[in-house]
């Protein structure tokens, strides 16, 4: 199994503490090279367990997302010069270039693509309008992909631990994204300290209207950001290249400080998460969930989805007859023993494990 650390950035290998050091299972169903929620895919055909399809367009994948990259991965980027990288080099200093989204403390979405981002339904995967900027649609990758952010490094559309690993993973994002505020805030405080001081770093609690530039795609007004800039205006990417300098020579107790006691609680659920995600042991009672999506496949076979609308599980028709006896009244020994005795019939363990998983069946 890999490493939890060998699924980040590099930059982060000698920051996190031991805890990233450890195993975890591969996410084998989210088969990106060959995307899983693409037409003609594996697992394609058990996808749209609602009869709405929601597969993939396979030239945006799941990219349908711009990052937030903060300001010392964007310094990483353009500080490795490898040839493998240089379409995203060039893509991350045009973006600089243009100033949109452009901040000390990171490279950012256009307030547009965030109004349509939290506006748009049935979008996800689908709208090429919302295609990532640094997407290789040639290739079907990423050309920043060493340095992706948390969100990118997190995200799978399809978990081997269900629903649980859905929850160890966005508990990961989460930490992820504490560490991307509280690194890229410290470097900004040291190199500009007056965009920290003044609070421009401090998130807005309520989304301004799109001005004439949003709309337009255009830069803010010279003045606003030279506000931001201050002397770095012209100098932003040695700016960006000094954030990275600045997180390279920090070390894991440095990181530990600057998360505090928020980093803590966050790594305590992270822990909590993945003990579970990895758990083979069943809750003593279990019921079908009245919640779950059933559809009757044209081979007899039947499609049940529960916890996410791009993962459903495939069984025989007949199963359906079994799973409806596990009603939360008895135990699931109990449920197993009365389908041996009177229908001749058993769910191992490790089925129901995966149903279970997948929130088909639920604890009571």
């Amino acid at each position: 199994m890999p490493r939890l650390l060998d699924s980040l950035p590099e930059l982060y290998r000698e920051l996190l503490p031991g805890f990233f050091r450890q195993d975890v299972p591969e996410e084998t169903k989210a088969t990106c090279s060959n995307c899983a929620m693409c037409e003609g895919s594996a697992q394609g055909s058990v996808e749209a367990v609602d009869g709405v399809s929601r597969l993939f367009r396979p030239d945006t994948k799941c990219c349908t997302y711009f990052p937030r990259l903060p300001n010392y991965l964007v310094g990483a980027l353009l500080s490795d010069e490898r040839p493998e990288l240089s379409e995203g080099r060039s893509r991350m200093e045009a973006r600089i270039a243009a100033r949109i989204g452009v901040t000390p403390q990171w490279v950012k979405p256009p307030a547009k693509f965030n109004f349509l981002y939290k506006n748009g339904t049935q979008f996800f995967g689908r709208a090429a309008s919302l295609r990532c900027p640094y997407y290789a649609q040639q290739s079907g990758g990423c050309t920043i992909w060493p340095y992706r952010e948390a969100v990118c490094s997190t995200f799978f559309c399809k978990y081997v631990a269900g629903a649980d690993g859905r929850k160890f993973y966005m508990s990961l994002k989460t930490y992820l994204t504490l560490t991307e505020i509280q690194l890229s805030r410290w470097t900004a405080l040291q190199l500009l300290p007056d965009y920290i001081l003044s609070g421009k770093d401090r998130p807005e609690l309520h989304p301004s209207p799109l001005a004439v530039e949003d709309l337009d795609d255009a830069p803010p007004p010279a003045r606003t950001y030279a506000d931001l800039w201050k002397g770095y205006v012209g100098l932003e990417l040695d700016y960006y290249r000094e954030c990275h300098r600045l997180v390279r020579g920090l070390d894991a107790a440095g990181l530990d400080k600057l998360l505090g006691l928020d980093g803590l609680i966050e790594l305590k659920g992270l822990e909590a998460h993945l003990g579970t995600a990895v758990s083979s042991k069943l809750p003593r009672t279990l019921k079908f969930n009245a919640d779950a999506t059933v559809q009757w496949m044209p081979d007899g076979s039947v499609a049940l989805g529960a916890y996410s609308d791009f993962d459903a599980v495939a069984l025989p028709g007949e199963a359906y007859g079994l799973l409806v006896e596990f009603t939360g009244r008895q135990s699931v020994e109990a449920v197993r023993h009365h389908l041996r005795e009177h229908k001749q019939a058993d769910l191992s363990e490790d089925v129901l494990l995966e149903l279970y998983r997948h929130r088909i069946l639920v604890e009571v």
